[in-house]
């Protein structure tokens, strides 16, 4: 295999092949190649090529430094992405084709290049380490070989869940009404559609503490969190709730949910996505949750959608997906995170 690359960390690729930035051509192929590994590992795909195009070229390309490598054709074969998440925090990610002969070696030398990648934005960030983090569908033995020979190990296990919405749901006594002293809002907006700052920082500070005790919780900077959610093509302002309950000196915050758009399915339909809930451990047990899932599933009907996706921790220490489960959502597939401490140099 030979020396390929424009600049940066060392690279092999076969000879004739080449590894190169994308441009904006390669997003339907990108696409393409996301959504044939995902058939190849669970019978079917929901690529979002918008996404695929802002982490490409849109915003979220603002964050993420990628590789593309190309056959003799000059077809993308393999794509590997290192995303500056947040302080400390660094996501990679490497795919290859099913079908590529030298998948093992090319996969082996992207991931090295992830990480010599990742060192570097440590570096940059001044930070004397960063932790690696990468996502793979569970059962898929080729990339949990490859995620391990780059040093990165299991540590969890999520499950993708999904619940049908049905247009009866919109009505406002489909659903019992929150305990009482329990109110759900819609984060507030100005005139021109932008949220209010209070509560914007209200669901960054409820988050923050929702998840202190759950795995892989740290502390995530106010405007890093708001950068990282506006990447997502599917972000609307309109899809963020707060939830308060009476406290002895008057409404607290009690939880929040972070909401985006999914894009529409085989017939046509968009849904909503909760990408965060969560309920302040101070007003756990008093049916905030509830409260804020039965808003969002109205919210979706109301707009004319036919589901509500979420992803949660198979392990999780509130028994979340138990909750889910009694309202409906059922798990699709699962997924696994794969971790690694590096240090910057």
């Amino acid at each position: 295999m030979d020396s390929s690359q424009p600049g940066g960390p060392a690279l092999e690729v076969p000879p004739g092949w080449a590894a190169r930035a994308p441009v904006p051509e390669d997003v339907p192929a990108l696409v393409a190649l996301l959504a044939g590994h995902q058939r190849w590992i669970k019978g079917s795909s929901s690529v979002d090529a918008d996404a695929v195009h802002s982490e490409v070229i849109g915003t979220g390309s603002w964050t993420r430094r990628h590789l593309v490598v190309t056959d003799a054709d000059q077809q993308i074969q393999a794509w590997a992405t290192v995303h500056d998440r947040a302080a400390g925090r660094t996501s990679i990610a490497v795919t290859v084709g099913p079908d590529v002969q030298v998948g093992d070696r090319l996969a082996g030398s992207l991931f090295r290049w992830a990480c010599e990648t990742a060192q570097e934005v440590a570096r940059e960030r001044d930070q004397e380490s960063t932790l690696l983090d990468a996502s793979a569908i569970a059962g898929d033995e080729r990339q949990a070989r490859w995620l391990t020979e780059a040093g990165l190990r299991r540590t969890r296990t999520w499950l993708q869940m999904s619940r049908p919405v049905s247009a009866e749901e919109a009505s406002e006594d489909a659903f019992p009404a929150p305990r009482a002293g329990v109110v759900v809002r819609r984060v507030a907006q100005h005139e021109d559609g932008l949220p209010v700052a209070e509560d914007v920082r209200g669901v960054h500070l409820v988050l923050e503490e929702s998840f202190a005790d759950h795995f892989n919780s740290y502390r995530e900077s106010f405007p890093e969190f708001v950068a990282r959610l506006r990447e997502d093509p599917g972000h609307r302002w309109d899809h963020w709730w707060l939830a308060t309950v009476e406290g002895e000196g008057g409404p607290e915050l009690a939880g929040a949910v972070v909401g985006s758009v999914l894009p529409e399915d085989a017939g046509g339909f968009e849904g909503s996505y909760i990408d965060y809930i969560g309920v302040h451990r101070r007003a756990r047990g008093r049916g905030v949750a509830k409260a804020l899932l039965r808003t969002v599933i109205r919210d979706a009907a109301e707009r004319g959608r036919n589901r509500v996706g979420l992803e949660v921790d198979a392990d999780s220490p509130t028994g979340a997906d138990g909750l889910y489960q009694s309202m409906g959502w059922k798990t699709a597939y699962r997924t696994e995170t794969w971790q690694r401490d590096i240090p910057a140099s």
